[in-house]
């Protein structure tokens, strides 16, 4: 200590407190005097001290054990301990959908956010979801207050079916009904389109789901999650994490399963039939059939009307041009945001323990039964219909009957277009997909009357 205290000494003398034109004497008394200093501070420091062998030992190890406590602790804190193989299969599961949102682009907007919310939720340690928090379909609100995440305040807007209907608004301020109230026929098609919806319900019957449970189940085959999650929150809250997924997933995939049932039930020449341009439909039409529809189908089914009337709210908004602002920001605004808050809360629903059973495999294949069963119902409708009209119709149009708007026109077009380039079908196709929007929220309120 002493040797390091003279040589430091030494070094700042000749640094900062000697002259450059200083005497050889002047310099030989200044690092003498420092020597004389550093030698009384080491007397004091081994008069204090006891025996320093014993003195280290006491000091130093309960340092290092200390450090070595700290450590594990944070090893232990860290997912990577905490990680098992279904939070892996669940994170490999959130990739998968991260790619086929990103490189497939299978509609982003919806796979994306959900991709991501499974991604985090799964983390362990995130403390962002906690399914006890909502455990047995009620709202635990003691659990909420002694330590909620993000995603259980978001959650919120699910459970208390509040987002459904913020969707529908934001559904109504973009949607056409030109198309299908110049083709009334598309109602029936969209009505067809909803075969899904009831075989789905008839085969969860059979597996032991509770009439709720079944009814919750079908609506996933109307390809439509806001009416799904509204459903569900009423009749089988208890499955509202499973079947949201379910909706949603399949909704951001109709490009891949529709297609193959599609080109199944149709011949090249049925799917390259030309249909004629469509009448002009007038602004008064358009304003008042939003009005006629929600009178008409609250007084027929009441437990609709939440569905029904913000839908078309979004609609009026959108024909009346008076509140342009309002329309446009039902558009563009509300419907984003509360689209990725819907998303992430809806990912963050499929953690491991609640994802990986089989209750929810049932659901996931009876989801996909129901979009075949609903595809291949509107599509056999239009082959059936014509039979006895003189104008022919694209029976690909009927696939467009599930409610995934606007993905279920595209596929519609794109694949008339396989058949013939020049066939454009997309403005037929969105009669029966906006026909399907209301044929699933008849259905939903159909079945609350009967169920609910």
């Amino acid at each position: 200590m002493r040797t390091k205290t003279y040589l430091f000494s030494l070094i700042a003398i000749f640094c900062f407190c000697i002259p450059i034109n200083a005497s050889a004497p002047a310099v030989a008394k200044a690092v003498s005097e420092i020597g004389t200093k550093a030698a009384a501070a080491d007397k004091i420091v081994a008069a204090n001290s006891t025996t320093p062998e014993t003195s280290q030992e006491k000091i130093v190890e309960p340092r290092t054990e200390s450090v070595q406590d700290t450590f594990i602790d944070f090893l232990e804190s860290t997912g990577f301990a905490n990680m098992n193989w279904g939070t892996l299969f669940m994170l490999f599961i959130a990739c998968v959908l991260l790619y086929l949102a990103i490189v497939k682009k299978f509609e982003p907007l919806l796979l994306l956010p959900i991709a991501f919310g499974m991604l985090l939720s799964n983390i362990p340690g995130g403390e962002l979801y906690h399914p006890d928090i909502f455990a047995d379909g009620k709202v635990h609100w003691d659990l909420f207050r002694d330590g909620a995440g993000l995603f259980d305040y978001l959650y919120l807007g699910v459970k208390l079916e509040i987002y459904p209907c913020l969707i529908f608004i934001g559904v109504g301020a973009m949607t056409d009904f030109g198309p299908m109230i110049a083709s009334p026929k598309s109602l029936i098609l969209g009505a067809a389109a909803q075969l899904g919806v009831f075989v789905a319900f008839i085969l969860a019957a059979g597996l032991e789901f509770t009439l709720q449970q079944s009814a919750s189940i079908g609506i996933i085959g109307g390809a439509d999650g806001p009416t799904a999650i509204f459903l569900t929150s009423k009749l089988a809250p208890e499955l509202l994490g499973p079947i949201a997924i379910a909706a949603y997933s399949y909704m951001a995939l109709v490009p891949v399963i529709q297609p193959p049932i599609m080109r199944l039930l149709t011949t090249k020449k049925e799917r390259g039939i030309r249909m004629k341009q469509m009448r002009p439909v007038s602004r008064t039409e358009k304003i008042v059939f939003p009005i006629f529809a929600s009178v008409l189908i609250s007084f027929l089914l009441p437990p609709a009307t939440p569905l029904i009337g913000c839908l078309m709210l979004g609609n009026l908004m959108k024909e009346t041009g008076v509140v342009d602002r309002l329309s446009k920001a039902a558009q563009n605004e509300l419907m984003n945001i509360v689209t990725i808050f819907l998303g992430l809360t809806v990912g963050a629903t499929a953690t491991a323990t609640s994802f990986l059973n089989l209750q929810t495999i049932e659901i996931m294949l009876l989801g996909v039964l129901a979009f075949a069963f609903g595809t291949a119902g509107g599509v056999l409708l239009a082959k059936f219909m014509n039979l006895f009209t003189k104008e022919k119709m694209n029976p690909l149009i009927g696939s467009a009957g599930v409610s995934a708007v606007p993905m279920a026109a595209r596929v519609s077009q794109v694949v008339g277009q396989e058949a013939d380039p020049c066939n454009y079908l997309l403005m037929h196709a969105m009669g029966p997909n906006v026909a399907g929007v209301i044929g699933t929220a008849v259905a939903a309120g159909l079945m609350l009357t009967m169920l609910g």
